[in-house]
Parts: C-alpha cells; sequence; structure tokens
C-alpha cells in the first residue's frame, strides 16, 4: 500500500522551476494531486470494507418442491394439534382453556399429552414466515461470498482505485518529465539559476534606472531643443559645406547624435565592486548559456512530447472509463461452480461499496475531463504560435537597449514559458543580452577603478620628453584619460570599446594617438577636436574592418601608420580614396603584406614626403604607381623581397634618403641611375646579400650616408672614397679584409663603422680624416692601433673590442673628446695606458657626467 508522502514525491519539483510552469500545468498538477488522494481514499476503503453478500436463489422446480414441503407441514403440525386437544378432553380433571396467560405453574403440572398438544396449538396460531429456508451454515455463506465477489463482481469495481493510482502516477510523471531527463534537466537548472540571479542582480536595476533616467533626461532636451534651437540633421554623404564648418557632415562617416548622458546621483553611478564583477561574471555566463542552447530544440521537442502524452491518455482514460461506468452496481446474480457442495446454482450478491465507488468514479471522471480539457488547451497554446523565436521587441522599445538580440529554439522557449509566469523576468533577462549594457557596466567598473590619480601615477615621459600614457588592456577608456589635459602621447593597446566622448577636447596638449587593436568610435564634438588638433595617429589591426573610418578624415594629420593586413585582395577596402581628405599629410607608414603599391596612393601624391612600406616578407611585385609620387623626400622599402633597387625609384628627383633594408639584393650595378636623383644624400643597403659595390657609385655626389652593413662584401673600391660629401659610411658585418689608403681622401667623414670585419691592419691615411667622430673598428683582427690615433682630436667614441691588440698608444691622450665612456675597450688594454693619460680620459667622464 503506497503512503500520500511516497507519492507524492512524484511531483514533487524544487521551488524554483515554478518560474518555467505555466497556469495550465500548475493547474494539472493540482488536479493529479486531487485525483492521488481520491486514489489512495478509494484503495484504503477498498481494501478495509470491499465485501459481497450472497443468497441462494431458485429456480421454478426449486419453489414447488419448497410449496410441497410447506405444505405438508402445515398440515402435519394441524393433526397434531387436533390429537392434542382430543387427548385432553378426555381427562377428568377438568382444565380451564390453555391460551397465552396461564401460568407457568399450571402448565407444568399437566401431563406430558396435554403439554404436547397446547405447544401445537400454540404453534398454529402463530404466524407463517415468508421466503425460502435454506439449511446452508455460516461457514457455506464466508465460502460463498469469498467465491462470488471473484466471479460475479465485475473487474473494473476490484480495481478501479488502483487504475487510477497508475493513471494519476503517470499523468503526474508525464507533467515533470522535461524537468527529470538528464539532457533537459542540466539547461534548464542552469537556465534558472542564472534567470534568478539576473533578476535579481543590483545592475539589472541598476541599468533599467539608468535607462528611464535617460529617457526622461532624452525627452527634455528634445522638448528644449524644439522650443529653442533648430534640429540637427545627420547626413552620410558628400561634403557640402566648407572645410572649416565643424557642424559639416564628413565623407564617408555617418555621425549620430549621441545620447547625452545625464548625470546621474553619486549612489548611481557607483556600483559596489563585487556586484560589478558579478554582473561582468553574468554577462560571460548569459553569453556561454545562449550558444550552447540555441543551437538545439530538444526541450521545446519533450515538452510538446509530454503533453502530447498526457492528452492521449486523457482520451484512453475517458474512453474506457465512461465504457464501465455503468458496470458498478449495487446487485449482482452469480452462478458458481458449487452446486455438489451446497446444492443451489445461483445466488443473489449485493457489493456493499458499490455506491461509494460510483461517486468517486464520477468524481474521478469529471477531474479527468477537466484535466484532459486543460491539456487540450496547452497543446493549443503550444501550436498556436512558433515558441522558437522569442523577440525583444517590447523590451527595447520600453529600454534604451535597442541591440537586445532575438533568440531561438530552447532558449526563445525558455523565454516564452518565463513568460507566462511572469513577464518582468524575460524583462530584466533581456539587460544581460545587450552589449550596451555590458559596456556600460564596464565603464562604470573601469571608471571606478581607474581615477585620475592612478593614471596621472602611470604617464612617463618619452625619448622626445613627450608626456606619455600607455593602457594596455582595459576594458574600456577611462574617462578620467580626458582630464589629463596636459598628455602629448596616448598609447591605447587591445582594449575593445574605445569610446572619445566630447571630453577629449580638454586634452588640448594631444598629438599623437596609438591605437593597437582597438576599435575606436568618437562623437562627433570629439571628432572635430581630433581633426583639428591630432598630428600623429598608429593604427595596427587584424582587419581592415577595424580601421576607424573617421581615420581617413583627420584633416590636420601629419603622420597616419597602418599596421595590419592589407593584401591586394582588400587594398579597395583601405579607404585610400578617401585620403585625399588628408591634405596636411607628410608620412604614411604601411606595415603589411602588399603585393603592390596601392594606386589609389597617388592621391596622396602632392603633399606626401615620406612613404614607409614594411612588407613583412611578402614580395612586392608592382611599383609602377611610385613614378608619380615625384615630391618624396624619404622612402623606405623593407622587407619587400626586393632582387635589385627599383627602376621607378630613379623617377622620384627629390628623394633624399632611400632605405631598402632587408631585402633580396645582390647587386647594385644600377646603382649608377642614381646620378639622376640629384638630391639623394642618404642610401641604406643594409641587411642585404650585396658582394660587390661597383665603382660607378661615385657617381653619386650628393651622397652623405651610406649604410652597407650585414653584406657579403669582401672589398671596398676606391672610388666610394671619391664622394665629396660622404660623412657617413657603415661597412660593419661582412667579410672586409682590405681598408683602401684613399680612405684619407674623405675629409668630411665623421661616422666610419667597419667593425666585426676581418681587418689586420688600418692604413695610416685614415687618421687623415681629421673629422672623424665615431670610429667602430670591434672584432677585427687588428694587432695595432698606431699611434696617429691622436691626430683625430674630434674622436669621442672609438670602438676597439674584440681584436687583438696587446696596448693602446699613449697618443690617445691628445683625443680630449674622448670619454671613458666613449671608449669601448678591454679593461686590460686600458689599463696599459700612461697614467696621466687614464686620469685625463676619466677626469673627462666625471666632468661630463657633472
Amino acid at each position: 500500500m503506497f503512503t500520500l508522502t511516497e507519492v507524492a514525491s512524484l511531483n514533487d519539483i524544487q521551488p524554483t522551476y515554478r518560474i518555467l510552469k505555466p497556469w495550465w500545468d500548475v493547474f494539472m498538477d493540482y488536479l493529479g494531486l486531487v485525483m492521488l488522494m481520491l486514489a489512495i481514499f478509494a484503495m484504503t476503503m477498498q481494501v478495509t470494507k470491499d465485501q459481497v453478500a450472497c443468497l441462494p436463489c431458485m429456480d421454478d422446480s426449486d419453489e414447488i418442491s419448497a410449496a410441497k414441503s410447506t405444505f405438508f407441514a402445515e398440515q402435519n403440525a394441524e393433526k397434531a394439534t387436533t390429537s392434542a386437544r382430543a387427548t385432553a378432553a378426555t381427562v377428568v380433571t377438568p382444565t380451564p382453556p390453555v391460551n397465552k396467560d396461564f401460568p407457568s405453574e399450571a402448565v407444568q403440572e399437566l401431563s406430558a399429552t396435554q403439554q404436547t398438544a397446547l405447544a401445537a396449538e400454540k404453534y398454529a396460531n402463530q404466524p407463517k414466515p415468508r421466503g425460502v429456508q435454506t439449511n446452508l451454515d455460516f461457514q457455506q455463506y464466508v465460502f460463498i461470498n469469498q467465491i462470488c465477489y471473484h466471479v460475479a463482481l465485475p473487474w473494473y469495481s476490484k480495481y478501479f482505485p488502483y487504475l487510477t493510482l497508475i493513471h494519476t502516477i503517470v499523468l503526474m510523471v508525464s507533467s515533470n518529465f522535461w524537468f527529470k531527463y538528464p539532457k533537459t534537466s542540466s539547461k534548464i537548472e542552469h537556465f534558472v539559476s542564472i534567470l534568478g540571479r539576473c533578476f535579481e542582480s543590483p545592475w539589472t536595476t541598476k541599468a533599467l534606472s539608468e535607462t528611464a533616467c535617460e529617457d526622461s533626461e532624452e525627452n527634455k532636451q528634445r522638448f528644449t531643443s524644439t522650443s529653442s534651437t533648430p534640429k540637427q540633421v545627420s547626413i552620410e554623404g558628400k561634403d557640402k559645406g566648407t572645410d572649416d564648418d565643424p557642424s559639416t557632415p564628413m565623407l564617408g562617416v555617418k555621425f549620430s547624435a549621441d545620447k547625452p548622458i545625464a548625470e546621474a546621483p553619486s549612489s548611481m553611478t557607483i556600483l559596489d565592486k563585487k556586484d560589478g564583477e558579478q554582473a561582468k561574471a553574468l554577462f560571460e555566463k548569459v553569453r556561454k548559456f545562449r550558444a550552447h542552447v540555441e543551437d538545439s530544440d530538444l526541450i521545446y521537442k519533450l515538452y510538446v512530447a509530454q503533453t502530447s502524452v498526457k492528452t492521449v491518455k486523457f482520451i484512453f482514460i475517458l474512453f474506457y472509463t465512461s465504457t464501465f461506468l455503468a458496470e458498478i452496481k449495487f446487485r449482482h446474480i452469480c452462478e458458481p461452480d458449487i452446486t455438489q457442495l451446497t446444492g443451489y446454482e445461483k445466488y443473489f450478491c449485493t457489493h456493499n461499496m458499490a455506491f461509494m465507488l460510483k461517486k468517486l468514479l464520477i468524481t474521478y471522471v469529471a477531474l479527468i475531463l477537466i484535466y484532459g480539457m486543460t491539456g487540450l488547451y496547452s497543446l493549443f497554446w503550444v501550436f498556436r504560435r512558433p515558441l522558437k523565436e522569442y523577440s525583444f521587441e517590447k523590451v527595447r522599445e520600453e529600454s534604451s537597449f535597442s541591440d537586445i538580440p532575438d533568440v531561438k529554439n530552447d532558449f526563445a522557449f525558455l523565454l516564452h514559458m518565463v513568460d507566462q509566469y511572469d513577464q518582468l523576468y524575460s524583462k530584466r533577462f533581456g539587460v544581460f543580452l545587450s552589449e550596451v549594457s555590458e559596456n556600460k557596466l564596464r565603464e562604470i567598473s573601469l571608471n571606478h577603478e581607474w581615477t585620475f590619480e592612478k593614471l596621472r601615477q602611470l604617464v612617463t615621459h618619452n625619448a622626445q620628453d613627450q608626456q606619455e600614457l600607455h593602457l594596455f588592456m582595459l576594458s574600456g577608456l577611462p574617462n578620467a584619460v580626458f582630464d589629463l589635459t596636459d598628455l602629448e602621447v596616448l598609447k591605447l593597446e587591445l582594449i575593445p570599446e574605445v569610446r572619445f566622448s566630447a571630453k577629449v577636447s580638454q586634452m588640448t596638449s594631444l598629438q599623437e594617438l596609438h591605437l593597437c587593436h582597438c576599435p575606436a568610435k568618437v562623437e562627433q564634438t570629439g571628432f572635430s577636436f581630433l581633426r583639428d588638433h591630432l598630428r600623429c595617429l598608429h593604427v595596427k589591426f587584424t582587419d581592415v574592418a577595424e580601421i576607424p573610418p573617421w581615420v581617413y578624415l583627420l584633416r590636420s594629420l601629419r603622420e597616419l601608420n597602418l599596421t595590419g593586413g592589407l593584401n591586394s585582395e582588400n587594398n579597395k577596402m583601405i579607404g585610400l580614396e578617401s585620403m585625399r581628405d588628408l591634405r596636411h599629410l607628410k608620412t604614411l607608414c604601411l606595415k603589411s603584406n602588399l603585393t603592390k603599391i596601392p594606386t589609389n596612393i597617388t592621391d596622396l601624391s602632392p603633399h606626401l614626403i615620406r612613404l614607409v612600406v614594411h612588407n613583412d616578407g611578402t614580395k612586392l611585385l608592382v611599383l609602377n604607381s611610385l613614378k608619380k609620387m615625384t615630391s618624396l623626400i624619404e622612402l623606405e622599402l623593407l622587407s619587400c623581397e626586393l632582387e635589385r633597387i627599383p627602376h621607378a625609384i630613379f623617377s622620384l628627383i627629390n628623394l633624399q634618403e632611400l632605405d631598402l633594408k632587408s631585402n633580396n639584393i645582390r647587386t647594385i650595378e644600377e646603382i649608377i641611375s642614381f646620378q639622376h636623383v640629384k638630391r639623394l644624400t642618404c642610401l641604406k643597403l643594409w641587411h642585404n646579400k650585396i658582394i660587390t659595390i661597383p665603382s660607378s657609385i661615385g657617381q653619386i655626389k650628393s651622397l652623405e650616408a651610406l649604410h652597407l652593413s650585414h653584406n657579403k662584401l669582401e672589398s671596398l673600391p676606391t672610388a666610394l672614397f671619391h664622394l665629396p660629401k660622404l660623412r657617413h659610411l657603415d661597412v660593419s658585418h661582412n667579410s672586409i679584409t682590405v681598408l683602401p689608403p684613399d680612405v684619407g681622401l674623405v675629409h668630411n667623414l665623421q661616422h666610419l663603422a667597419i667593425n666585426s670585419n676581418k681587418l689586420e691592419a688600418l692604413p695610416k691615411p685614415l687618421f687623415r680624416c681629421v673629422k672623424l667622430k665615431v670610429l667602430c673598428l670591434g672584432h677585427n683582427a687588428l694587432t695595432t692601433l698606431p699611434d696617429a690615433v691622436g691626430q683625430l682630436v674630434q674622436l669621442a667614441h672609438l670602438e676597439l673590442k674584440g681584436n687583438c691588440l696587446d696596448r693602446l698608444p699613449a697618443h690617445l691622450g691628445n683625443c680630449r673628446l674622448l670619454h671613458k665612456s666613449g671608449l669601448i675597450v678591454e679593461d686590460h688594454l686600458f689599463d696599459t695606458l700612461p697614467v696621466e693619460v687614464k686620469e685625463s680620459i676619466s677626469q673627462e667622464t666625471e666632468k661630463s657626467g657633472l
């Protein structure tokens, strides 16, 4: 026998799951509980009181025999009475008439014959009983009742309570199976947990409250602007106004009038750090849960299946119950095969539980009917509209979070179920689906953590003695940055959300901005300031789409550095056609993987004076567009896998500096063509594979600096030392064995680097270059340093480390500008100098330190 507590556990669902149970499920659960109680009550009554009472039932022949026996018995009784009366009359002693009033003492004095006569008369005067007399004893009646309970009583009367219990258990299991099935219960449990935390999160209340504040402030400002000033219209199109008009719409950028955020009270702007961290965790959980649940519809299918099972179960119960309802009767005819034991073939039986069972069955049918109608409604609700799609349109209209996305599949179905409980849950839950809401949370937490004092401590001075601030991997740009009015360089790296508000106009000293993997947005007022004040911009990106479109509209920009993927397929997406608006751009640096110089870059040719292409090992094939950039003064083609000097370069008549570092150049025979580039002063061919230098290099009369380090040179041509203006010569890290004596002809030489070669001796004419300030001779095979080194009176840097010297000449003391810090030599060699020379060099070092 089941107890109520044991069976009720089948319907024991955690209270937190109530938010996923619509009213019909709750109503059906209560109906199931009532049916469960009805079944247990019926079972209790049946166990304690269910039985039948039977009596023999005769046919016509049995009735005639019984009538004859009764007639003869009556005649025999009448004869016995007459005989008794006659016998009593023959007695001499007179006797009074016998009646019921005689005292018992008088009767006892009569004779036996008289007493018999009196008894017969008394029997004759008694009323005759009706019905059939049987000679069955009590044990036989018990046996007959047991037999007839199983033979005559319908099965439904005996098993109705048990069927009711089984059906109720099936319905209860069907109602809550989706809460128990492992593949759905885990998702449901996770969803309910997240939903409860989102509902109770302080950030939810704060976000909705700020939305209300913003809406009221927006309405107020709208009313003010409508009544006082004309409404500004945002236009996306070509520039139709003057350049100096700050309100003129800009090409390629659509500026929307961002909602001004009202200054909230301090209680609204400060969020507890713990609450903020919990809200951040909730955003991450919601994002992962959505990705996990939105790709399947198992929960929806299981709910539809269990609802269909309940409906089919209702139809089945109603069908067979209505059929057997009429079979529950009080009277039954029983015909057991026990004639040889009792002498009767039929029995008339009564079922004492028939009345109660019929009432309970009618009640059960009524409950099942109500249950089934509710189940049909639930099916109608399930198929009435698509439950695998959920729209937050109403929430988007009521709040400022217009980016709340619509969801689908199981995620949508769960939200539909929650709406049947309380729509406020989904509204508050939608806050954690909005990126705008997440960004606001990050902004509040960020501003609370990064105060003005903390940022001020991070400000440093760079090599150009500029005040610089470098922010790395923050969630956003703190508002306190805009209060650093004397900041000159701002570097932002790996910050996912950078927003320049109107407060950026306070940074009047800002001239250089670095955006390293930082998609940046700017308000229109802030853009006007950056457009007029920003001078240098560095943008590092992975995808071209990360480049902010407003970059190409900074008309006061002097230098632009773009680092990222700009291959030939994406050249059209770079937006270089819009660079014509960068009227003051002087320097353009492209560090990418280009296969050709973009043709649109020629739009910058009238004012661009420096172009840097760092190709990071990708071969640059087409450079014809360079011919049109005649205004270029500096050109750098780094790591472009060039094998020869491009002929397009020889058309750059204004070129002064050329850098072809880290290419694959082996020969430079075409270097003679540089004689047409009259203004070329600096040529950098370092980090290549050049074997020889042609004598035609002497034709480049304007050359002042030549960098040939890290090549494969074994000798230097004498024509190299006939360049009259040569001041800087770097041939380090080669295989040069002999330095030609003609080196003394370069009277203007100030810097000579020939370290890391194979020199064994230095020519004496070298020391005629009295203007030498830097002489690098380290890591060679020198055995002696001539005393003539003392003639280099302007020498300030001398590198000798890594040679085979055994001493240093005392004439180094004549080099008055040579300090200990500028003398790169082993300590034991320095000790070979005379004491006065060492003291002189050391004193000069101390003075310079002071």
